[in-house]
């Protein structure tokens, strides 16, 4: 077992999804580059592990990813020019993603599930505990989850998954924990977990969301999980085998209730759009004034 004083600064983060349900959008463009408001989804997840106290974030890609990898890298031409016009404010915001940490990439070569692109991490990792954050889920920062887990990983060790209570009719969507509140607050202890199950047959209502924070010992776990659901090898079946076997020590989850965007799904997109934008200091009252019209004019009135 790793000791749970490791400080983790590492973090992995699978962007090698095809993104099918955004069709025709992501035919071209990674579905991590599509923008919410004016920064596009995968910056506001490395600027959450950035805040966390990761420095060092590995994005596992796949094939038509090269967008992605360009955001994060200096455009030196549109830097000379913005600084030639003297825009120093769309210069700030151009060279915000290229300063936030520091970033490698490895190629996914065979979609074989969000374990196996776990796994294609481990020579970046080696023996430390590390973070994994999905690109669908967006957290508000005004809610830390990530820096939750990693304080909860610190003080008990072994691994964290992030938990929400979900309604029943939306379980079968998820990775489904089976707890023991053991604890107090929003920590309890994970004792199985099973992969988006056949709807009625749900041990609980806590769904596993796109956080997690892995002992080192989850490698060597996924290197021996048979393939799964969907043909896929699934994190969630190595979790599973940990919170059995108790290899790399136990598995906690925290149970968050702050706010979540699901980036993933197009409603959901648009609802997080809306909701940041409305948020914004320099957009909010404009966008606000303009909806509360837009409302009341166009959906509220009576039809004709």
């Amino acid at each position: 077992m790793t000791s749970t004083s490791a400080r983790i600064v590492k973090a992995v983060v699978p962007v090698a999804g095809l993104g099918t349900r955004f069709l025709p959008a992501t035919k071209a463009t990674p579905k991590e580059m599509l923008p919410v408001v004016d920064k596009p989804a995968i910056q506001y997840v490395v600027e959450e592990a950035v805040a966390s106290g990761i420095s060092d974030i590995l994005m596992v890609t796949g094939r038509n990813k090269r967008p992605l990898e360009d955001h994060f890298d200096r455009n030196y031409e549109l830097e000379a020019e913005l600084l030639r016009k003297g825009d120093t404010d769309r210069l700030a915001r151009v060279c915000a993603p290229t300063e936030l940490a520091d970033i490698h990439y490895v190629r996914q070569g065979d979609p074989r599930g969000l374990g196996h692109a776990v796994l294609c991490a481990a020579p970046h990792v080696g023996s430390e505990p590390f973070a994994v954050l999905l690109g669908d889920d967006l957290i508000d920062p005004r809610d830390p989850l990530l820096s939750r887990m990693i304080e909860v990983r610190e003080e008990h060790g072994g691994s964290v998954v992030a938990l929400m209570e979900v309604d029943p009719s939306q379980i079968h969507l998820y990775g489904c924990a089976v707890v023991r509140h053991d604890r107090s607050g929003d920590t309890v202890r994970v004792t199985d977990l099973v992969e988006k199950p056949a709807p009625g047959t749900a041990p609980s209502n806590y769904a596993v969301i796109g956080r997690y924070v892995l002992d080192p010992a989850v490698f060597e776990v996924l290197r021996r999980t048979e393939p799964g659901r969907g043909g896929e090898i699934q994190l969630t079946d190595a979790l599973r085998e940990l919170a059995h076997t108790n290899e790399g020590g136990p598995v906690h989850g925290v149970v968050f209730s702050g706010r979540r965007y699901d980036t993933g799904d197009r409603s959901d997109y648009l609802k997080a759009t809306v909701r940041i934008a409305w948020e914004r200091e320099d957009l909010g009252p404009e966008f606000r004034s303009w909806l509360r019209e837009f409302m009341a004019a166009d959906v509220l009135a009576p039809a004709r």
